[in-house]
């Protein structure tokens, strides 16, 4: 066989399902230009036929189809061949066949048409990249759990014994959490991406969303949020404005100071449209929550939901401040831009009014480069508790990684850190965060 067959022969298989041959053609080309090895059908049934016939690492299939239509087509997918991926492809206002393909047929994304080709391939690729780390990671625990069946098996008396293979668990459990990080980073970095899209459609705009994105994470990071709300204020950052993606440029490059009463009816509504683009993503639910919220006022005079004070969650009211601090400085609330140290008085001034007390009294101590007060000690591991939360990674004596900082302690993972340090008589410290617990 040729080294191109061989190429050929290990390329991802998709497979392409719509009753449209134009559209078929269209995706034939572009994915097979790229190495690709790809099959199609004309309907859910012939696609069946073709599953049955053929391995395949992923489908996407059209919502919209004679007798069998896309999701009870990935219904039957998920039925029988669980590890193949499921995209579904469909039209901007088919929310309710979204919601049923991702009940019944649990798609991995949904792509609307007209699709951009970029947008498209980076998709697929992202899922194929996913299914390899998942596949790994199962990998990886199934290494883990026939290595804790060795160390149940293990006399007490052979601590020598017992130290090896504890070691060798914790590299697996390293590798392990490895995979786990890079998937949430090819989350973040989906994110990211899409994130600029805005970004593209106008010059005074380059950068903004992730310098609110950053003073968002340090005020969270201030306030003592766990690490996943702080996640959860960070993306809602990076996502606040793609409720704006239907936005004509005129409506992106108008001042909110300046706008119409249509402009600003249509304005109003970009918190509501972004919830709802977020939907089908129940990973997200509470930053869609954060997004919607935005731009209540501490106050209650806000939109869209008239919350005051507590009402309205700690990270919208994170949020609203961080993204108006930065869009008073690049003309987005008025034509006139504000300098950095004229922005922060304004900012001030809105205490108790627009913005919630605690979050500008924040603001200002980054603004004025406070340092933080001591967010963590070193304890010994016979006093550590579950929940604890690690502030730096755990080490062995050799240098090896045992669990990286970030970590929730359960009960387990206590155990088994006393155990490796029996042989130290328990001289064995860590470094944990003193206001931070999951």
């Amino acid at each position: 066989m040729s080294d191109t067959e061989l190429q050929q022969e290990s390329a991802p298989r998709l497979l392409f399902v719509d009753d449209e041959p134009n559209i078929l053609s269209s995706l034939r080309r572009l994915f097979r230009a790229r190495g690709y090895q790809v099959f199609v059908a004309n309907s859910g049934s012939e696609g069946l036929a073709l599953l049955e016939q053929e391995s395949v690492d992923l489908v996407i299939s059209d919502m919209r189809m004679p007798e069998m239509d896309g999701a009870a087509f990935l219904a039957q997918v998920r039925e029988r061949w669980p590890d193949c991926i499921r995209l579904l492809l469909t039209g901007y206002a088919d929310v309710q066949s979204i919601i049923e393909a991702i009940n019944n047929g649990e798609i991995y994304r949904y792509i609307t048409k007209p699709w951009d080709d970029n947008d498209i391939l980076l998709i697929v690729r992202q899922a194929l990249e996913r299914k390899k780390l998942e596949k790994e990671k199962n990998r990886l625990e199934d290494l883990t759990r026939r290595q804790n069946d060795e160390l149940r098996e293990l006399n007490g008396n052979l601590e020598k014994k017992v130290e090896e293979r504890t070691a060798d668990l914790w590299l697996a459990h390293s590798s392990l959490m490895e995979a786990n990080e890079k998937l949430k980073n090819n989350f973040l970095t989906s994110i990211k991406v899409f994130s600029s899209l805005i970004e593209m459609r106008g010059g005074k705009l380059a950068g903004h969303v992730r310098r609110v994105a950053d003073l968002s994470r340090k005020i969270a990071r201030r306030l003592g949020l766990d690490s996943k709300e702080i996640q959860e204020v960070f993306v809602a950052a990076l996502l606040a404005d793609i409720g704006k993606i239907g936005f004509s440029d005129d409506l992106l490059a108008t001042p909110v100071s300046q706008m119409t009463g249509d402009q600003l009816g249509q304005y109003h509504k970009h918190t509501l449209r972004a919830e709802e683009l977020l939907m089908p993503l129940p990973d997200l639910a509470g930053v869609a929550k954060i997004i919607r919220n935005q731009h209540e006022r501490f106050d209650g005079r806000g939109f869209p939901d008239q919350l005051s004070a507590a009402a309205i969650p700690l990270g919208s009211r994170i949020l609203s401040l961080a993204s108006d601090f930065d869009n008073l400085q690049i003309g987005v609330l008025a034509p006139k831009r504000v300098h950095h140290d004229e922005a922060v008085p304004l900012i001030v001034r809105g205490s108790g009014n627009r913005y919630d007390p605690k979050v500008v009294e924040v603001f200002q101590q980054i603004i004025a480069g406070i340092p933080e007060e001591p967010h963590d000690q070193e304890l010994n591991v016979l006093l550590l508790q579950p929940g604890m939360v690690l502030s730096a990674d755990v080490l062995s004596k050799d240098g090896l990684l045992l669990l990286p900082a970030e970590y929730v302690l359960d009960e387990h993972v206590i155990e088994r850190l006393q155990i490796f340090s029996e042989p130290f008589d328990h001289k064995m410290n860590v470094r944990i965060y003193t206001n931070r617990r999951k």
